[in-house]
């Protein structure tokens, strides 16, 4: 069996060696209970501490900003119902108005759908044909009961980066708290909170070769929001459970890794990226790039390509079959038979949502597996394409 390519790296990434190295301790010997006294507990506190070092350092924040939290759907929620909770929302309390758009991920439109069910209102902002969200329409939708409006600054699944900043300018003069999904763009491209303006921000380890179940939301000091778990005083009274010390270990490992690494992202691996690109524009008929957005300003990792006269996830299973892992949109969608609600919001007629694939890349992925999955998906979209014409 030929070796694994693996080049769905939007949807987890593989764990750096050297995050599996400061995890172990924590496994082995730093055991004992960050919230007891004792040395045994002190030693995991140590630990946690260093992580969020490590976390508020990547994201120019302070350390009384971090959280930790079980990941980024976790920090979804807990940004939109938090808000709504210290606003004085509960089950059916109408009135609370939110914002977000058409093409967030699952995280963020499932827990606004659930607080329309419990009285909130939610205005769904559309995206252009290009995948970017313009900023007008954000301020345009604005009321005065308006609490929060939740914008993710790079799409999972074609890789756009969103106006973040500009955004959140408009959310701050209105008074209204503003929340971004960064669980794509951290590790990716350059991420400051105090540059973007952001009151709160989401991220999780496994996107930029962390561990899973960790993640983080960023809250900016002054920020009201209740707390949704009750328990302990830990994370400063704000969430309540046990710390998960050797995962936090190896967000705060990961962190360390990918503000170190973000040349080599946005160098070597959007070279990639590109190469990818431009073979299979050149080299396969009836292929389009999908969302490249405003100015170009996309995820240097991310590739959303569609092909004609192809069914995507038939590919995906022909593509697995030939050891090349890909994907049509978010893992956190897959088993669903809907086509992808992001394609779908920027327009895109059916045929070409249901022939689209999204890659994406790493740090650790080569030239030599970029230039082999392109052998093979020339061959693979061939094979399709000829069966096709026999049904």
């Amino acid at each position: 069996m030929s070796e694994r390519i693996y080049l769905d790296n939007s949807a987890t990434t593989q764990v750096d060696e050297r995050v599996v190295e400061a995890m172990l301790p924590c496994l082995r010997q730093y055991y004992g209970n960050p919230s007891s006294t004792h040395i045994f507990g002190q030693d995991a506190r140590r630990v946690i501490d260093e992580a969020r070092r490590n976390v508020a350092t990547m994201l120019g924040a302070d350390t009384r900003e971090v959280v930790f939290t079980s990941g980024g759907t976790e920090s979804d929620n807990w940004a939109l119902r938090g808000a709504w909770l210290a606003a004085g929302g509960h089950l059916k309390s109408p009135g609370a108005h939110f914002i977000t758009t058409k093409i967030e991920h699952p995280a963020i439109i499932s827990t606004c759908k659930a607080m329309e069910a419990g009285g909130a209102e939610i205005t769904y902002v559309p995206a252009d044909a290009s995948g970017s969200v313009n900023p007008a329409d954000i301020e345009k939708a604005i009321r005065n009961t308006t609490l929060l409006v939740s914008v993710m600054q790079a799409n999972n699944e074609t890789g756009v980066i969103q106006p973040i900043r500009e955004i959140a300018e408009i959310a701050r003069q209105r008074g209204v708290l503003f929340h971004t999904d960064a669980v794509q763009s951290v590790g990716k491209i350059p991420v400051n909170v105090e540059e973007l303006g952001v009151d709160m921000l989401s991220l999780s380890a496994h996107k930029f070769h962390g561990p899973k179940g960790i993640g983080v939301l960023y809250v900016r000091k002054g920020t009201k929001l209740a707390s949704y778990m009750t328990g302990g005083s830990q994370e400063r009274k704000r969430r309540a459970g046990t710390e998960n010390v050797p995962a936090i270990a190896g967000l705060g490992k990961a962190a360390l890794l990918a503000a170190e690494q973000l040349p080599e992202i946005a160098g070597r691996v959007g070279a990639l990226r590109d190469r990818l690109e431009r073979h299979i524009l050149e080299k396969i008929s009836g292929s389009h790039v999908n969302g490249i957005g405003e100015a170009g300003a996309r995820l240097p990792n991310i590739s959303n390509i569609s092909f004609d006269r192809l069914e995507g996830e038939a590919a995906v299973i022909a593509l697995d079959l030939e050891n090349v892992a890909i994907s049509t949109g978010s893992a956190c969608a897959s088993g669903s038979v809907d086509p992808s609600h992001v394609l779908t919001a920027m327009g895109l007629r059916p045929e070409v949502v249901q022939g689209s694939l999204r890659f994406s890349l790493s740090r650790f992925t080569t030239e030599a597996e970029v230039d082999r999955a392109l052998e093979i998906l020339e061959n693979v979209i061939a094979r399709l394409r000829r069966l096709r014409r026999h049904c």
